[in-house]
C-alpha cells in the first residue's frame, strides 16, 4: 500500500509541544474559572452587579479626568463665572450688611472691611478671607461670616474683654487677659482698673492673674502690679501701700497667701506702713514714714 507523505506536516515534538500548551491553557482557563465562580458564590452580588460596578469606576474616573483638564484650561472658573453672574441677575448679590455682638468695638471699622462685597454677587463672595479680615480688628477674638441669601451678608462678632490697663512711657492701653492690645485709653477711662507696668510686664498679664488668684480676698484691693527686672512683681493697693515678693511662681503666691493671712490678723492694709518686702522668706520688712524700718517674722509673731 503507498504511503502519503505531507511535505508541510509538522515535526512529532512540535506537535507535541503544541499539544501541550492547549492543555496548559485549557487547565488554566478551567482554574481560573473555577476561581472566579467560587468567588461570586461567596459576594453578596450577582456577576451583573459587578460588571455595573466596574463600568461605574470607569465612567467615574474618565469624568474626573475630564474636569481634571478642564480646570487646566480654565473652563470651571469661566463656568463658574458664568453661573455668578446669573446668580447676581437673579437678585443673589450682596445689597445688605448685618453686623452683631458688636459692643465696644467700633462698629464702622466692621462696615469698612465687609461692605467692599457690596454688589458682588454671592457665590463670588470670599469668606474666608473676609474672615481672616475681621480677626485681624485688635477687638475681635473671632468672628463668622455668613451669606443670609439672597442679599445679606452676616458678621457674627466675638470681641475680646478688657482686663487690665498696660501703662507704657508715652500712653496707657487697654489689654485682655492674655496681654493683647485693644486700644489707647485715658487717665480718666482707666479708674477703677488694674494698671500693669514694668518692661515685660505685657507678657506676664497670665502668670500675673494666676498670682492674684493665690489670695482672692487680696484681689480687689490691688490697684497697680509692677513687673520688676523681669524677675518679680510689686503690687500697689489701692491704700497706696506697696507689697514687694519674691521671684518665682510658687514663691511669690507662697508670700501672698502669707501677706493676706496677716492682713486678716494684724490689719496690715490700711494702716501706718507705707511699704512691705517679703523678698526675705522669714522675715517681712515694713517701712514706716518718719521711723525706722520694722521687722515682723512671717510666722506674724
Amino acid at each position: 500500500m503507498a504511503q502519503t507523505i505531507r511535505r508541510n506536516a509538522k515535526p512529532v515534538r512540535r506537535q507535541a509541544r503544541a499539544q501541550g500548551a492547549k492543555t496548559r491553557v485549557r487547565k488554566a482557563k478551567q482554574t481560573t474559572n473555577s476561581f472566579f465562580d467560587g468567588l461570586m458564590r461567596v459576594l453578596p452580588f450577582t456577576e451583573e452587579q459587578l460588571h455595573k460596578a466596574f463600568l461605574l469606576i470607569i465612567l467615574a474616573g474618565t469624568a474626573a479626568l475630564a474636569w481634571l483638564i478642564a480646570s487646566m484650561a480654565g473652563f470651571t472658573a469661566l463656568a463658574s463665572q458664568q453661573i455668578a453672574l446669573a446668580a447676581a441677575d437673579a437678585g443673589y448679590e450682596v445689597n445688605r450688611v448685618e453686623v452683631r455682638g458688636v459692643e465696644r468695638l467700633n462698629e464702622l471699622k466692621v462696615y469698612e472691611r465687609v461692605l467692599g462685597e457690596k454688589d458682588r454677587a454671592m457665590p463670588l463672595v470670599d469668606l474666608h478671607a473676609l474672615r481672616n479680615s475681621l480677626i485681624e480688628l485688635p477687638w475681635v477674638a473671632d468672628a463668622r461670616v455668613s451669606r443670609q441669601l439672597p442679599d445679606t451678608v452676616v458678621v457674627d462678632i466675638v470681641e475680646r474683654e478688657p482686663h487690665a490697663v498696660l501703662r507704657r512711657p508715652d500712653r496707657m492701653v487697654l489689654i485682655d487677659a492674655t496681654g493683647h492690645e485693644l486700644e489707647p485709653v485715658s487717665d480718666e477711662a482707666a479708674k477703677g482698673m488694674l494698671r500693669i507696668s514694668g518692661p515685660g510686664a505685657q507678657k506676664q498679664v497670665g502668670s500675673l492673674s494666676d498670682l492674684l488668684d493665690a489670695a482672692p480676698a487680696l484681689r480687689p484691693q490691688v490697684a497697680e502690679a509692677e513687673w520688676v527686672g523681669n524677675r518679680r512683681w510689686n503690687l500697689t493697693f489701692s491704700t497706696g501701700q506697696m507689697l514687694a515678693l519674691p521671684q518665682g511662681t510658687e514663691a511669690s503666691a507662697g508670700a501672698l497667701m502669707n501677706f493676706a493671712r496677716l492682713d486678716g490678723v494684724n490689719r496690715l492694709l490700711g494702716g501706718k506702713v507705707a511699704a512691705f518686702d517679703m523678698r526675705n522668706p522669714e522675715r517681712i520688712y515694713m517701712r514706716v514714714p518718719g521711723r525706722g524700718q520694722e521687722v515682723l517674722g512671717a510666722s506674724g509673731s
